[in-house]
């Protein structure tokens, strides 16, 4: 699971006395270059998609057509984290790593080790939510860096996300499900007792429990969202008026 919170653009604290020093010239550089790469990306997905539904005339199976770039763009991620870890992006390590591992772990531990739910249609339905998610919040932190934001990019970044979020989440959580009986049957990842480390590891039961933390880690980050958009186009309600 994984709000669309998380940032590798820059952030400013209003109610702080003190403004916080923004990343140097060099880090802005690279910063936007890199979300110039992953807006590309997604928007490659998105393209995938399209045009294999289109040449197939059905949305059934559309992952095989995404399945490597999915991996690669979703992957990079991972250096989100690195950019809040040494301090050019002014985001929560803690939060940032909890959004970035959540969604590679369901790309990686979950969608690509089970291949049997790559079929399921809940796989397309966070596929879509994601894809969507990313192409904004990476033109919005390009753009924000750039210090030249469209309104129409702000706004569906603090909106769209009210049906894309429980939109991803479910489809995450279905998939999760969906993989259940394969991961019990064949023991993935599992390790079982007796070993040389005495150590023991149920896959099956570890799925079941990241489950369970969606029910009281959505709403939270979901209702931080919300809060968000209110203070963001509230903000741009006043100023209108």
């Amino acid at each position: 699971m994984a709000a669309p919170a998380s940032g590798s653009g820059r952030s400013t604290d209003n109610g702080s006395q003190k403004k916080r020093r923004g990343p140097g010239a060099f880090a802005i550089a690279y910063l936007v270059i890199y979300n110039v790469i992953m807006t590309a990306g997604w928007l490659v997905i998105a393209v995938g998609l399209v045009r294999t539904y289109l040449a197939k005339g059905s949305y059934h199976h559309l992952y095989y057509s995404i399945e490597k770039p999915l991996k690669f763009f979703q992957t990079g991620a991972l250096l989100e984290i690195v950019h809040c870890a040494i301090g050019i992006v002014p985001s929560s390590v803690v939060l940032t790593a909890f959004q970035v591992l959540s969604r590679v772990f369901l790309t990686w531990a979950v969608t690509h080790s089970v291949k049997e739910v790559q079929n399921e249609d809940s796989v397309l339905l966070f596929v879509v939510a994601w894809t969507i998610t990313e192409i904004i919040r990476y033109s919005f932190y390009t753009f924000s860096l750039l210090n030249h934001l469209p309104y129409i990019i702000k706004w569906a970044r603090y909106t769209l996300f009210i049906v894309l979020y429980p939109m991803g989440v479910t489809g995450e959580l279905l998939t999760i499900y969906a993989a259940l009986p394969y991961v019990k049957q064949t023991g993935l990842y599992s390790i079982s007792l007796p070993n040389k480390y005495n150590f023991s590891f149920d896959y099956f039961t570890f799925l079941i429990l990241v489950m369970i933390s969606y029910i009281p880690l959505f709403p939270q980050l979901y209702f931080h969202m919300l809060h968000q958009r209110r203070k963001v186009i509230g903000v741009d309600r006043k100023k209108s008026d």
